[in-house]
């Protein structure tokens, strides 16, 4: 069975699908619907709601360049969110395709009217089938109609807002916001439907040639010129078209041609909105159709709508299904309930797809490495998301509505059809606390699929963006003191893609593999090397520490990034559960550790730093200083406290040890501006409790790490509540 499009659309398709999708309702029919809202401002409005869209535009480039592949949206959220949050978030962007289509529909059918005595269901109905068919035959033929259409449409509209400024009376825009503010600001929700197709075409990404280039390019020159023909052309047509011309007209467009060229004219007008709104159908169904076939492949829908016919290279039976729910809304909604329910429903997962953006990145997701970067991350996507909740205020009870249209239908087929037939978690899912590890951490047997020759007391983690693989094996030598040492390299990959498909080592791992080899020769060191390839990163975590009773975990970790929110690590959630000691390094490119400086807290016991330091302070044939902070202007005794507790280690030591008192305004900055005299930072990690603190501010090794001048090491001891402590005490034994 065929399971694969074909890549043949380019970046010419790209735009003109992504312009013939928003191109026609919009335009041709919703200015009249959404002048009462907003009077003469109405153009304003559509601005406003380009800009809002704006985020949403970027974040999805990004995303369907991390993964082009058929379903856009639902796949970005399925994945990013779990199966329930893709299901649900699938069907409510699937209707709103939809309905934007039935939308075109029936503007199609009323601009009809001028032409022939028809009636405006009937018509509808007819060129839906048309559609349906054109759907059917395949995508490429689809795309060369909407191409030619496009381009007529953009002319016209160009051509006939030029004539139509000689004829505008400023008188027109007098009051210009007939309802105030908030007049404005629901207009901007109602309008939004009209940029709705911006996006679509991400969900054929899998039929995209060269889809890291072409799909953000089309996308965002797609947004840049729509905005430009709304407001232009919205302009002109307030401009020329008295308010009482203008309210409640579905044929604005006709109206305007018919006013500055006359009746024949406005004739060629109707009839390029009618072909406009018809590539607008055939967009939105298009587009709409990739989402039952995603969600089919990735068992959340029956079979039957993930079937490709091999013949014509389509999902027939998705397209026929999307058909049908045109048809249904044409038969039983009214004009202005579409575009509101579409409009909300779009607010939403723009809204959505922002969030996405930021958990992926923040989340530091290996296999999430888009070729296009959203430009002013994260203020990009937090604008769109504080925009999107002021729209949804402002759209009032239809936002409920909308939301339970969606969210009932999508949790009952989730809990009755889906969940039975996936067991993927998504991002969140896998990063997020964990209760079945809380288990496994707890137990003192289970079964895992990863299986090793033998126990190590030390394992190595590398997660594929190590600044020296050598140097954080060489650490995990010393800790291991002769003992065995597992360097493992986890690649994560998406759980959608099958680990089979992952058959050969990148060059990458080859070359860390041969790196790590030298080292352990060269030092004599007893140090074996595997790759591991895992949709949950997590658990192979856990299983690698249970399953090797290793007594440390070693990992380097290069700390906040610039631009980021938090300071989330590959293991994230994890790293306060293990059943072993860890130890994160930061690589600042010191390669040889003679000074190393040991930061002392005096509220601890330290037991376990001092061990740290001695192991690599021997492997290393290095200098050893203590040291704790005091405040520029501390209490005396509290000075002199320190200095007993520094003595006091200083005796505890296997090696001869110097003592410093830090002193300063802030203890961060005092520790930072002393690390120039050293090589390598030891400091135990601290456990913050407070969400605020973790994901925002950062310990005091956090602010150490990005400000220090030479490599960084945190410690922390394994947590104190888990089950079996024999394991955990192993390393303190020696």
């Amino acid at each position: 069975m065929i399971k694969k499009f074909e890549r043949r659309l380019g970046l010419g398709s790209v735009i003109s699908i992504s312009l013939g999708s928003m191109l026609g309702s919009g335009i041709f029919v919703l200015p009249g619907v959404a002048f009462d809202l907003t009077g003469p401002s109405l153009y304003l409005a559509y601005f406003f709601a380009a800009l809002c869209i704006l985020p949403a535009a970027v974040s999805k480039s990004e995303l369907a360049t991390a993964m082009p592949t058929s379903g856009g949206t639902y796949v970005y959220l399925e994945r990013t969110f779990g199966p329930l949050a893709g299901t649900v978030a699938g069907l409510g962007l699937y209707l709103s395709l939809l309905l934007k289509a039935a939308f075109a529909l029936v503007g199609f059918g009323a601009y009809l009217e001028l032409l022939a005595n028809v009636p405006i269901q009937m018509t509808a109905m007819g060129l839906l089938g048309l559609i349906i068919a054109l759907n059917i035959f395949g995508v490429g033929k689809a795309s060369s109609f909407v191409a030619v259409i496009v381009f007529t449409s953009v002319a016209s509209l160009l051509g006939l807002s030029v004539f139509a400024t000689l004829d505008i009376q400023p008188q027109n825009f007098t009051p210009f916001l007939t309802q105030g503010n908030v007049g404005l600001i629901s207009a901007t929700a109602l309008v939004f439907v009209a940029f709705a197709g911006v996006t679509k075409v991400a969900a054929i990404a899998e039929e995209i040639k060269d889809p890291g280039y072409n799909l953000p390019r089309g996308i965002l020159f797609s947004l840049v010129l729509v905005t430009v023909i709304y407001s232009g052309v919205t302009f002109v047509m307030i401009g020329n078209l008295s308010p009482q011309e203008l309210s409640g007209n579905l044929r604005p467009v006709f109206s305007l041609a018919e006013k500055v060229g006359g009746s024949n004219i406005g004739i060629i007008a109707a009839v390029i909105s009618i072909l406009t709104m018809t590539s607008m159908a055939n967009a939105g169904i298009l587009a709409a159709s990739r989402f039952p076939f995603a969600m089919s492949r990735d068992n959340l829908l029956p079979p039957i709508f993930g079937k490709i016919d091999a013949k014509f290279l389509t999902p027939i039976w998705s397209i026929v299904a999307s058909g049908l729910i045109v048809g249904a809304a044409i038969v039983l909604m009214d004009v202005e309930k579409i575009v509101k329910l579409a409009s909300a429903f779009m607010i939403i997962i723009y809204m959505i797809e922002n969030i996405a953006v930021i958990v992926l990145r923040e989340m530091r997701v290996q296999w999430y490495q888009p070729t296009y970067k959203s430009f002013a991350y994260p203020g990009l996507q937090l604008f769109g998301i504080a925009t999107s909740v002021v729209l949804l205020f402002a759209m009032g009870a239809i936002v409920p509505l909308a939301i339970l249209t969606v969210s009932v239908p999508g949790v009952i087929l989730y809990l009755m059809f889906s969940r039975k037939r996936t067991d993927r978690r998504g991002v969140l899912g896998i990063r997020g606390p964990r209760k079945d590890l809380v288990e496994d951490l707890a137990s003192t047997h289970r079964v895992a699929d990863l299986t090793f020759e033998e126990d190590a007391s030390v394992v190595v983690a590398m997660f594929g963006n190590e600044r020296s693989p050598e140097v954080l094996s060489e650490m995990g030598v010393a800790l291991a003191d002769g003992n065995k040492l597992e360097v493992v390299h986890l690649t994560e990959i998406p759980e959608q893609t099958d680990l089979d498909d992952i058959e050969d080592e990148s060059v990458q791992i080859r070359s860390i593999r041969r790196r790590v080899n030298h080292m352990s020769q060269r030092q004599n060191a007893n140090v074996e090397f595997d790759p591991i390839v895992s949709h949950d990163i997590m658990k192979s975590v856990s299983d690698i520490s249970q399953r090797l009773h290793c007594a440390w975990f070693v990992m380097e970790w290069g700390g906040k990034t610039r631009g980021a929110l938090t300071l989330h690590n590959p293991i994230g959630w994890l790293r306060d559960h293990l059943s072993c000691h860890l130890m994160t390094f930061t690589d600042k490119g010191v390669r040889y550790f003679k000074k190393i400086l040991v930061i002392v807290q005096t509220r601890k016991s330290n037991e376990l730093l001092l061990r740290t330091a001695d192991h690599l302070a021997r492997v290393h044939e290095a200098e050893i200083t203590l040291s704790t902070y005091t405040p520029q202007d501390g209490d005396k005794e509290i000075n002199d406290w320190q200095k007993e507790l520094l003595e006091g280690m200083k005796k505890r030591s296997q090696h001869a040890v110097d003592t410093l008192i830090v002193t300063g305004k802030n203890e961060w900055e005092a520790y930072s501006r002393a690390t120039d005299e050293f090589d390598l930072v030891i400091i135990e990690s601290e456990r913050i409790k407070s969400p605020y603190k973790r994901f925002f501010g950062g310990s005091t090794y956090d602010k150490l790490m990005e400000h220090s001048v030479c490599s960084v090491v945190s410690v922390q001891p394994s947590t104190p509540h888990l089950k079996d402590r024999s394991l955990r005490a192993k390393f303190s034994k020696k």
